[in-house]
């Protein structure tokens, strides 16, 4: 299953929206063996998030920002970006209306297609929709 950034700051932040939820999901993919991606892209939406102050936390330091990264990558499998990702993104900014910010949902999505990844973990479920039937969105809406 890939996670989108935002279900990862979620989880590392107590005061952060959605934070039960975030952490109940991180558990039960983790305690089902399932294999748990991410992609540098993600590392660094993670970096740019945590290290300015959010209204429920502040800044991150950088250092401490870099050693939760450095148990990210311990934790998660990291699928690279390369050419297949770059041929994918093309094939979906052909396929699907997309513009502006846009573009970094549809890399998340090429970056899960190049690597054969079809689930992704996000609050952003609106954002993906526009995908439709090339990936599965798990519902994140359940209460814990």
């Amino acid at each position: 299953m890939f996670f989108d950034t935002n279900v990862l700051v979620r989880s590392r932040f107590e005061a952060a929206p959605g934070n039960a939820v975030a952490r109940h999901w991180m558990k039960e993919t983790s305690d089902s063996g399932e294999t748990l991606r991410i992609s540098r892209q993600i590392v660094r939406e993670y970096l740019a998030t945590v290290t300015r102050p959010q209204a429920w936390s502040p800044a991150v330091p950088m250092e401490s920002a870099l050693a939760q990264v450095a148990e990210l990558e311990a934790k998660f499998e990291i699928l690279e970006d390369g050419p297949r990702v770059a041929e994918r993104l093309v094939m979906l900014c052909r396929e699907v209306p997309l513009v502006g910010r846009q573009i970094h949902d549809a890399n998340i999505v090429a970056t899960m297609l190049a690597h054969g990844e079809r689930r992704l973990l996000t609050f952003n479920a609106a954002d993906f929709r526009r995908y439709g039937e090339r990936i599965e969105m798990v519902d994140m809406g359940m209460p814990v």
